[in-house]
């Protein structure tokens, strides 16, 4: 039986352990590790690792043992309770020796729970499992969580109430993070709301997002954005101090000016812009470009970034003038430079 869509994770949240066998494959050995994760803790419930209802086996172990899948999967444990063997990072030439287990499969077994990269329509596994009366295979794509995955591991964390304007940013933080990060950062969220008796907000959401490496560099592009040239010096001098590349400050202030102009050309107006793009801004940061786009203006908008494109030329030409100089230069006009729509 081959799953798709949001079959994958409503299966992967309740599996039925009267199957045989579950194959998990993607590219994403993040994603594919999470789902794995989860099956396996529905199928065994807690501690079974401690009762030794779940065995392990490299995947790459089966072309020197066949037999280990198939003595696994019919011990006998010392603990009541579902057993499952997971075949990890599991290769093509693995495929007879889950084959013979497969057969040999009966009821009250482990079932077997089994994990590989991104694998081709010819692959020996797919071959295996796909056809198979019993097994089930769940391939895992490179989509964010949908509304329905995120609002269950939040009820899962204890987080039972989220408003519709919560939720959009939480799906745009899971386009921006990956797997692993924006599990987490789930759970973080549901840990500080926990006992809150005030709805999750867009401002929590920011609160316990993980913070950019280039923190204060985007704060340096956003004194520049709104014009606050009194704060720019001070700041200026601080990022100076950390060794901050020229070329990596004029990068960030055109990466964020060309986003002003994205959303200040998106017909749904600045808002529905900035949540278009890749990555998509969410939340109070969301308003602030917003604000800054509509201040900016189309036509203004597009001198900066012109005139960030030269200052970018300069920085990567041959020229002998100091580059520091050149970049702060930039950003001192930009901030003083009159907003308005004409």
């Amino acid at each position: 039986m081959i799953l798709k869509g949001a079959e994958i994770s409503r299966y992967l949240t309740k599996p039925d352990p009267t199957r045989p066998a579950l194959l998990i494959y993607g590219q994403d050995a993040m994603r594919v590790a999470l789902k794995r994760a989860e099956a396996i803790a529905a199928l065994t419930g807690p501690n079974a690792d401690e009762e030794m209802r779940l065995t392990r086996i490299p995947g790459a172990d089966l072309r020197k043992d066949a037999a280990l899948v198939l003595d696994a999967i019919k011990e006998v444990g010392f603990f009541p309770g579902q057993r499952v063997v997971f075949v990890e990072d599991t290769p093509d030439a693995a495929a007879p020796a889950l084959k013979a287990a497969l057969e040999e499969w009966a009821h009250g077994d482990a079932v077997i729970v089994v994990t590989a990269g991104g694998l081709t329509k010819s692959s020996a596994l797919r071959k295996l499992f796909e056809p198979h009366q019993s097994a089930v295979v769940t391939p895992i794509y490179d989509d964010p969580p949908g509304e329905e995955e995120i609002t269950r591991w939040l009820k899962e964390a204890g987080l039972t109430e989220v408003p519709q304007t919560a939720m959009r940013d939480l799906l745009a933080l899971s386009r921006a993070l990956d797997p692993g990060d924006f599990r987490q950062t789930v759970e973080k969220i549901a840990l500080y709301k926990h006992g809150d008796p005030e709805p999750l907000t867009q401002e929590d959401i920011a609160l316990m997002a993980p913070a950019t490496i280039e923190a204060e560099v985007d704060e340096l592009i956003d004194v520049v954005a709104d014009g606050k040239s009194d704060a720019f010096g001070a700041l200026m001098r601080r990022i100076e101090a950390q060794g901050i590349a020229p070329v990596t400050l004029c990068i960030a202030a055109l990466h964020h000016f060309r986003a002003l102009h994205a959303a200040a050309a998106d017909p749904g107006g600045p808002q529905a812009g900035l949540s278009r793009l890749r990555p998509p801004v969410f939340g109070p940061r969301r308003d602030r470009m917003a604000r800054q786009a509509q201040s900016w203006g189309m036509r203004n908008l597009e001198e900066a970034v012109h005139h960030l494109l030269d200052t970018d030329l300069q920085l990567r030409s041959s020229s002998r003038a100091p580059q520091m100089a050149l970049i702060e230069r930039a950003l001192i006009r930009l901030a003083m430079m009159p907003r308005g729509s004409r």
